[in-house]
């Protein structure tokens, strides 16, 4: 979802965009890699002024086992892959890119959390540890490393909404439990124009929080949501029902609360496209 809409306004702004990737199909990748063989075309890589990474398995789903590997394996590993594919290369990009998640902090309850703050516990929180600290071969090969650490990104071609929409479109939606947790969003929009911005801006490296200035309970999200869409939001789903059906995804994603400030983006001087949530919905949905 990201990806696709960096991939447009790259091009729009006249830049050459060569995509990694691992599946043959109708638009095949420029450059194929295998995270589990440890395989990627270095050579292919050489010369670029930028990377951007931002390859993982979906979190949503049962936690079996096997998902869980795949949830921190293709993170992690592939990192690691890519980063020291580029520090080996003659021709190293100025700058990565590489994708982390306010997951990082844990379930903080209502503590205000920036880019100084230590992460937390839990599975979410290993996994982005280790998946930011994977990209040290880069680090260490002189390359500017940044880390975005992405909230709930808000996109009518994917992610939470789309799970969200079919049930609130039904008048069947409401908040988590007590609706109480904190919701560190952002627009799609605003990624791409943060992402375009860290590359830009020399300066910054490491953690970067994006998300929006103004964090929302989930119930105000629940509100805005049926308030855009035009439908009641009085169902509200009990944490039983909501671990019957994802198990521990429940508690880290849906139940934790991450009260994220964009820290860094408000010291570099980035300018929000959609900071209000109302607003950022509308352009989501289209209303």
């Amino acid at each position: 979802m990201i990806g696709k809409a960096l991939r447009a306004r790259l091009a729009d702004d006249g830049h050459e965009v060569i995509r990694v990737g691992r599946y043959v199909s109708a638009h095949p990748p420029d450059v194929r890699w295998s995270i589990p063989h440890g395989q990627l075309d270095g050579p292919s890589l050489e010369g670029l002024d930028a990377v951007i990474h931002l390859a993982g398995e979906p979190i949503v789903g049962k936690w079996t086992y096997d998902k869980k590997r795949a949830i921190r394996d293709s993170r992690v590993d592939g990192t690691r892959l890519l980063a020291a594919t580029l520090a080996n290369l003659q021709h190293k990009p100025a700058v990565l890119i590489s994708a982390s998640a306010v997951g990082y902090y844990g379930d903080r309850g209502d503590e205000l959390l920036d880019e100084t703050s230590g992460g937390g516990e839990g599975f979410l929180a290993e996994v982005c540890r280790d998946w930011e600290a994977a990209a040290q071969p880069a680090v260490e090969a002189g390359i500017r490393v940044v880390h975005p650490r992405l909230g709930v990104v808000l996109s009518g071609e994917g992610g939470a909404i789309k799970q969200m929409l079919p049930a609130f479109r039904l008048g069947l939606g409401g908040p988590l439990g007590s609706g109480r947790q904190w919701m560190s969003w952002i627009s799609v929009d605003d990624v791409v124009g943060v992402v375009l911005h860290l590359i830009a801006d020399t300066a910054v490296s490491g953690p970067v929080n994006l998300v929006s200035p103004k964090a929302v309970t989930n119930k105000q999200f629940t509100r805005a949501l049926a308030g855009v869409l035009r439908r009641p939001a009085v169902f509200a789903v009990p944490k039983f029902a909501a671990r019957l059906a994802f198990g521990a995804l429940a508690d880290e994603a849906l139940f934790a609360s991450q009260r994220v400030e964009p820290g860094v983006l408000e010291r570099c001087g980035y300018t929000f496209v959609q900071p209000e949530l109302g607003g950022a919905l509308r352009v989501a949905l289209g209303r």
